[in-house]
């Protein structure tokens, strides 16, 4: 079927975005799913930090890619008529990682880690092999195995979560990453124990939705850091009981808590930053990290300390999560109140303003910017 979708050629594109324009609103060629995969139509796709790094190259992928992971969408048709799980009609989370079942990390509870996931990943591929999108010149890869920036998809089974069809689509599209990965750093990774202190580092949809999950996890104080003034009211609000420009933040922070914090978590994706993270957290704190750095960015710190000062670096990716598992009961958190997502909203707009959008992303002034991709024309 033919289909509309944002595709990125090259990563030599300057800003602004806005006049570079890297990404080409272009028709491509939808093949239909195989058994186990999904056709679905895209309802709502969130901008994230991690379709930026593709664009501006600080995370290499193969080209010409569809780009956008964070997404909504409705089941069209499964590849499988005979599908137990899946009908047209499901209205489904999409997750960045497909896993497969099968390998020693997926059946471990750690599918997050799933090395076919994470290799189908990083070719621009489907779980099961090859690519479903075709232009003019060829194949076009897969982002994530997602590319939600379009009006249709298809995706495999493994990446689909079903909710309930009364949530806002374009609420419901920041649970597949923002919410999923920000959140699962704190609860997941960190494994906050209520009471505890908790510093964030960044306040983009990631951070803010981090410091949600800090709030609704017990942590207590909550603090926030970020260099914008706005974002820093925002985390007030949401519920930190300070929040510091970075300049001069670690002693800020000290003289606020009247020691060093238990959890520190780092969203920016910034090496210096992940070395103040580090010299912040107490003696037998954990420091969870979960920005993406350049990949030749290289973090310093003297390794003494992880015994002498029995500290902990932990990666996350995912926010350590379980998708099936943890969408749902995030979900319930918020149909509670208790996680606000609906609070990261900047703006909700048409697919065709993705490269201002990006533009807006890139420069620091939107939080998480939702793109309708329906009735697209060229």
């Amino acid at each position: 079927m033919k289909i509309v979708a944002a595709v990125l050629d090259s990563t030599s594109h300057s800003r602004p975005f806005t006049q570079s324009a890297p990404l080409t609103l272009r028709a491509l060629e939808l093949d239909p799913p195989r058994p186990g995969e999904l056709l679905v139509r895209i309802e709502a796709a969130g901008l994230c930090h991690s379709d930026l790094s593709v664009i501006d190259g600080n995370r290499p992928r193969p080209l010409p890619m569809a780009l956008g992971h964070e997404a909504v969408a409705t089941v069209v048709a499964p590849g499988d008529p005979e599908d137990s799980l899946f009908a047209p009609g499901d209205r489904i989370v999409l997750s960045f990682l497909p896993a497969c079942g099968e390998c020693v990390r997926c059946v471990s509870g750690e599918p997050y880690l799933c090395a076919r996931g994470a290799a189908a990943n990083g070719a621009g591929e489907l779980l099961r092999g090859g690519r479903r999108l075709h232009g003019d010149g060829g194949a076009v890869h897969h982002h994530l195995g997602v590319s939600a920036f379009a009006d249709h998809a298809v995706v495999d089974r493994r990446s689909a979560v079903k909710i309930d069809k009364d949530i806002p689509v374009e609420i419901a599209a920041l649970f597949g990453c923002a919410v999923l990965t920000g959140v699962g750093a704190v609860l997941n990774s960190a494994a906050l124990r209520p009471g505890e202190s908790v510093v964030i580092y960044g306040l983009g949809g990631v951070g803010l939705a981090a410091l949600l999950g800090a709030v609704a996890g017990g942590g207590n104080p909550v603090v926030a850091v970020d260099p914008l003034a706005a974002k820093r009211a925002l985390a007030l609000e949401l519920g930190a009981a300070a929040a510091f420009a970075p300049e001069g933040a670690e002693a800020a922070i000290a003289a606020f808590l009247g020691e060093k914090p238990d959890i520190v978590i780092e969203t920016v994706g910034k090496a210096r930053v992940l070395e103040a993270a580090y010299g912040l957290v107490r003696r037998g704190g954990r420091l969870v990290t979960v920005g993406l750095p350049g990949p030749t960015d290289m973090f310093a710190m003297a390794p003494v300390g992880l015994v002498g000062d029995h500290k902990t670096i932990i990666g996350s990716y995912m926010g350590a999560a379980v998708p099936a598992r943890d969408i749902p009961r995030y979900i319930g958190l918020w149909r509670a109140g208790r996680l606000p997502v609906e609070r990261l909203l900047t703006s909700v707009s048409p697919l065709s303003d993705i490269n201002h959008l990006f533009e807006q992303l890139a420069g620091g002034d939107a939080i998480r910017q939702i793109v309708i991709p329906q009735h697209q024309e060229l």
